[in-house]
């Protein structure tokens, strides 16, 4: 059974903004202008080895050190293979993920929403997804601030709001972040994997196109 959701208006992305990331020598990112979510300062996608993170300010030796990767080639064929009547729901209500084909839920998850800055409603597309990243934001003021390497799977769906997971804290089910939807990395590495644009062999980034569009994600309260 789909659970319910309210009907929502249609969010129209129609300008872009890029990301500035010159200064650290990178390719920038042009994205769908949006509120900033969760900013990512690294765009290559792959896996580095910096061992500190910071999470509301305390600083600490990263849990991850290793590739997060689990799946196997043939696993992540399997998901991506069916595109047909693919979305995302997530209920800020009830804290939930669910992926749905249909009205058929393929998989669901507690998650960990807005906190410090909401987590924006409505109905939207996955725009751009990156395997890895780096991000940093908040206020050390204030005690907000993060550093964050190694960000896996994340898929944004409006300006830097995305879904990715989260390996700083285990309280899914309760709101946590900056805006972005955070999920356990074991159900966000198959997220990742199903949802489209499936990522090309090789490749640990890719943009949606109106060739090849990115999965409808509904959230609603």
């Amino acid at each position: 059974m789909t659970p319910p959701y309210r009907s929502m208006r249609l969010l129209v992305i129609g300008t872009v903004a890029v990301l500035g990331l010159g200064y650290l020598g990178l390719k920038a990112v042009t994205r769908p202008m949006g509120a900033v979510g969760c900013p990512v300062s690294t765009t290559a996608g792959t896996f580095d080895t910096s061992s500190t993170v910071a999470f509301w300010n305390n600083r600490s030796a990263s849990p991850l050190l290793a590739s997060l990767d689990s799946l196997s080639e043939s696993d992540i064929q399997v998901l991506g293979a069916t595109t047909a009547d693919k979305w995302i729901e997530i209920d800020l209500t009830r804290q939930m993920i669910y992926a749905h084909r249909g009205e058929q839920t393929i998989m669901q998850s507690p998650i960990s929403s807005g906190l410090w800055r909401k987590t924006p409603t409505g109905e939207f597309r996955i725009w751009y997804k990156i395997r890895y990243t780096k991000m940093e934001g908040g206020s050390k003021t204030n005690n907000t601030y993060y550093y964050l390497p190694n960000v896996p799977y994340t898929m944004f769906f409006s300006g830097d709001y995305g879904i990715h997971g989260a390996y700083w804290h285990n309280n899914f089910g309760q709101p946590m972040s900056h805006g972005c939807v955070n999920a356990p990395p074991s159900f966000s590495e198959k997220l990742f994997y199903w949802a489209d644009p499936q990522l090309p062999a090789g490749k640990s980034y890719i943009r949606a196109s109106a060739d090849v569009p990115g999965t409808r994600v509904i959230i609603h309260y």
